[in-house]
């Protein structure tokens, strides 16, 4: 049985069939698409838990508001930039990776790179 590359490992040219390169990027692809998607379900997620926080305490009677309270806004900017805005930036940069790829597959980035970079 052959064995999966490693990260350290760079496969030259002369001994890649096409094939393997063509296999490899789309594995390479759909993997890194999994990644992204499940980044976006996690934002959608943590948006929709802010949001049912926000609609329970609105509908909560004025003293309950009072004895309940909010979150302070640096606190809800914080979880904001944790749950949202840097998984995000991670998804663009996959997003980035995976239009790279997809240039080496159509033949308009030359495939001399490594193909296992994490």
């Amino acid at each position: 049985m052959v064995e999966p590359l490693t990260s350290d490992e760079v496969v030259p040219l002369a001994t890649r069939k096409p094939a393997d390169v063509h296999s490899l990027l789309e594995a390479l692809i759909a993997k890194k698409e999994l990644v992204v998607a499940e980044i976006e379900q996690m934002v959608e997620r943590y948006e929709r838990r802010l949001r049912l926080e926000e609609q329970a305490y609105r509908s909560m009677s004025p003293i309950r508001r009072m004895l309940t309270g909010k979150k302070p806004d640096h606190h809800l900017a914080l979880e904001y930039i944790h749950y949202v805005k840097k998984p995000m930036e991670k998804a663009r940069a996959l997003r980035a990776e995976i239009a790279r790829y997809e240039a080496m597959l159509n033949g308009t980035l030359p495939a001399e790179v490594p193909l296992f970079d994490e």
